[in-house]
This record gives C-alpha cells, sequence and structure tokens, in this order.
C-alpha cells in the first residue's frame, strides 16, 4: 500500500501521470528489463522537462503567499529557468531571470530556450560565467519591494523543500505505476544538477518505504559535500510535508561522477555515443547536457554488467532536448558518425 502524499500548495499546470513504457531493443542487447519514465512530457510547454514537477509546488506556494513576482537563476540554456517562465505566465506571475554564460550566446541569433525566454517576454539579465547572480538579483528584488511588490526568489534547478516536494509525488507515481504493470524496480538512474530532482526521488523511496537503489548520475563535477547536501534537502521536504518520522542518509543513494566529460554544457563523448544510440534503437531524443551523459552512465553499467543481470531498471528522462538546438559548442558532434 502506497503511503499517501500530503495536501499541500499547488497549481495544476503539468500533465501526470507521465508514461511509463519499457525500451525493448536496449532491453535486448543489454540483457535487463529496461524502462524509462517520461519525464519530458510533463507539459504545458513542450520544451525543458521534469521542472514542472517542482514548479506545481513553488507556484502553489508563490499564489498562497500573495508573491507577484518569481526570481530564479540559471545558464543561459537552463531548462528551469525557461520552465519557471511558462509557469509563471500560466499563473500571472511576472518571471525575471538571472543567466550566467557557460557558452557565450549570440544575441543576434538566440537559439533554444534563450529564444523561448524571449518570447514569454521575461525579464532576462545575462551575466558572466563569474557574476555573482544572487548578489544582482539582490539589488532588483530591492528595487521591485520598494514599489510595493512581493518577489518570490527560487533557487537554482527549484531545489528547496517546496520544489522538492513535487519529486516525492513523482516517485510515487512512479511505483504507482510499476504495481499496475506488475513490475518491482530494482534500480533508478536520473541525471543530477542542482540536487532537487535527486533529493525528492530518494524522499519518496524513504517516504514510501521502499529499497529501490537509486543512482544519480552528475552532470558536472560535485564536491564531497553533495551527498550531504542532496540527503538534508530531501530531509527538509520530508519536513515540510509534515513527515518528520521519515529520514534519508547518503546511505540511500548513490552519485556517480564518472560521465560528467570536461564539465558543465562540455558534450562528451560518451554522452554523444548514448544520444545516437537511444535514437537509432528506441527513436528517443535525450539532451548532450544532462540525459544524454546520464543515460551514458545508464549504458554503461549494463554494458560492463555491473548490475545483476535481469535486474529491472528505469530511467527518468528529465527533458531538456532543446539543448539539440543550442549553441555548437553545447550541441558538440552528435550529427556525425
Amino acid at each position: 500500500m502506497i503511503r499517501q502524499f500530503p495536501e499541500l500548495p499547488r497549481v495544476n499546470i503539468g500533465f501526470f501521470p507521465t508514461p511509463l513504457h519499457r525500451l525493448d531493443r536496449i532491453s535486448e542487447q543489454t540483457g535487463y528489463d529496461v524502462w524509462i519514465k517520461r519525464d519530458d512530457f510533463t507539459g504545458r510547454n513542450l520544451y525543458g522537462g521534469n521542472k514542472v514537477r517542482k514548479l506545481e509546488f513553488l507556484m502553489g506556494y508563490a499564489k498562497a503567499n500573495g508573491y507577484d513576482y518569481v526570481i530564479t537563476y540559471g545558464a543561459t540554456q537552463s531548462n528551469h529557468a525557461m520552465q519557471t517562465i511558462t509557469a509563471a505566465r500560466i499563473c500571472g506571475l511576472e518571471p525575471i531571470v538571472y543567466l550566467r554564460t557557460v557558452v557565450e550566446p549570440d544575441p543576434n541569433d538566440l537559439r533554444a530556450n534563450l529564444l523561448l525566454d524571449s518570447i514569454y517576454g521575461a525579464e532576462v539579465h545575462v551575466l558572466a560565467g563569474d557574476a555573482d547572480q544572487k548578489a544582482e538579483s539582490a539589488k532588483r528584488i530591492a528595487e521591485l519591494e520598494a514599489q510595493g511588490h512581493k518577489v518570490y526568489d527560487v533557487p537554482v534547478g527549484g531545489s528547496n523543500e517546496v520544489g522538492v516536494c513535487g519529486y516525492v509525488n513523482g516517485y510515487l507515481e512512479l511505483l504507482g505505476q510499476l504495481e499496475a504493470a506488475d513490475k518491482r524496480m530494482d534500480y533508478l538512474f536520473t541525471t543530477t544538477g542542482s540536487g532537487g530532482t535527486l533529493a525528492g526521488l530518494v524522499a519518496g523511496k524513504k517516504f514510501a518505504d521502499d529499497d529501490t537503489k537509486i543512482i544519480g548520475v552528475s552532470v558536472g563535477l560535485k564536491d564531497d559535500a553533495y551527498e550531504q547536501r542532496v540527503a538534508d534537502l530531501a530531509n527538509q521536504a520530508l519536513d515540510h510535508m509534515g513527515a518528520s518520522d521519515v529520514r534519508v542518509s547518503t546511505e540511500d543513494f548513490s552519485v556517480d561522477n564518472n560521465y560528467v566529460g570536461e564539465g558543465y554544457e562540455i558534450p562528451s563523448p560518451a554522452g554523444t555515443a548514448a544520444i545516437r544510440r537511444l535514437a537509432r534503437y528506441e527513436g528517443l531524443l535525450v539532451d548532450p547536457v544532462y540525459t544524454g551523459k546520464a543515460f551514458s552512465g545508464l549504458l554503461d553499467y549494463l554494458d560492463s554488467g555491473r548490475l545483476p543481470k535481469g535486474s529491472t531498471v528505469v530511467f527518468l528522462h528529465t527533458g531538456g532536448t532543446t539543448a539539440l538546438f543550442a549553441e555548437q559548442a553545447i550541441v558538440g558532434p552528435v550529427m556525425r558518425d
């Protein structure tokens, strides 16, 4: 019996449950029972991906507490920033984003998420990669508050105790789908960046008293304290849900840094190969920044036999395929063999 998720402020901006289906040809190739959870389909915007789960709760909190502006942060091609803008527009809030340059964009040739940010008419601030986004945004927040506005400051990736609740709920949704399919999940793989999605999944696992092994594949190098920060964030979300009897520790999940390549937003050879393999054998697309690297990690675990043969393995597709239409330095050589 799956434990009931509590009532929390929430807005309906996604389409759930997202599909869960088997990757038949990858399963045949590898000798594992491989499934994919399609959180690239969370809607309403076709692009960006999984942040809608967090944003339902973040925007719900903003509306319930009388905010009229939302500010958030990311890199120039941030999925989270673009989807926060989308969610704010749906909810009648004014969006502002502070974006740092990892790959320098051409202001005369906006691509992918930057193009969408412009179409949505957001207030966009593009800063140098080493700029202090929070210090810059603090000036704008003070200015708006002096005018009588109330500004909700949302962290990178929507990764606070409110947003993380979206993936506690998402994990329960996944368990319900697996139960309906008469399946038991042995391993769950996902990408991890700011840590909010991973924290929510692990909190959901503990909330449901489930024993699936969760592996987060890093998209940027993490320091030694990263896993503890994820566990702390998971516990903050559980407290927010009124589930302080449930605790997460770093023993409840693992983070694998071996598939980052040269760094964040820099395509890796393994990630490029994973994009091609999934496209050519399953007709599905993943991106070079997040899901391509995560899927390359999953494939390496399967191809090398690091997991027990016959295990049921689920890959959480967190979206972000707009990056395939970003600057060439981000896309990489994916179109060439």
